[in-house]
């Protein structure tokens, strides 16, 4: 049961008093029928704030709260995110039999942005890029607006005045990858358009100078 949370008060009494006693009465039917299921609910909502509130039964919401699984947002799990695209990539070329890959601009880009919509966003946005696409390889063009013009903020500037060494920059780029991406350092190099033996250099360096 996806978005549990938005089931208006009627209709959680009648759930409630399905999971109560194990049986439903099918619409139109004068007969119960008896019922053995597991329930996976869902919901982006505070429960507990909307039994407070009045919005959602507090009964229902203890018979539901059995075990709770936290699935974090999209935005603070990135690394997931090539992982998710090649996905949604595959599960297209079954369907369109067109097989689709994306370039790797796109995907720093996509890994750049916070996906307020979570997974079903990402989802949707690899389905227009694919629909909007010229070619196989989704290109940063091919994304929705939003996602082009977001842009990774370096944290560690006080000043939108201050001026940057180049070195410094790279620094930046290099570490935020890698952070963004849970270390995943090989993904990190590809990103960034370097090799593998250069990036670890790099970060040798970082290391001696610190």
């Amino acid at each position: 049961l996806d978005e549990i949370g938005e089931l208006p008060v009627d209709l959680q009494a009648k759930l409630l008093r399905a999971l109560q006693e194990k049986e439903i009465r099918p619409v139109g039917s004068t007969k119960r029928v008896p019922i053995n299921v597991r329930i996976l609910a869902a919901t982006n909502h505070n429960l507990e704030a909307a039994v407070e509130q009045g919005t959602f039964r507090k009964d229902l919401y203890f018979r539901l709260n059995v075990v709770t699984l936290r699935i974090p947002p999209l935005r603070e799990r990135k690394q997931d995110i090539p992982l998710l695209v090649q996905h949604f990539l595959e599960k297209l070329s079954q369907s369109s039999h067109v097989e689709r890959t994306i370039s790797d601009e796109a995907l720093k880009m996509m890994l750049a942005y916070d996906w307020p919509g979570n997974v079903r966003e990402l989802e949707n946005s690899i389905e227009r890029a694919s629909a909007l696409s010229s070619g196989p390889c989704l290109q940063t063009a091919d994304l929705p607006t939003a996602i082009q013009n977001a842009q990774i903020q370096p944290s560690t500037l006080s000043s939108a005045n201050r001026i940057i060494p180049i070195a410094e920059l790279e620094k930046q780029a290099i570490l935020g990858t890698i952070d963004q991406l849970n270390g995943d350092k090989l993904m990190a190099a590809r990103l960034l358009g370097i090799g593998k033996t250069t990036l670890y250099r790099k970060l040798k360096e970082y290391s001696s100078r610190d």
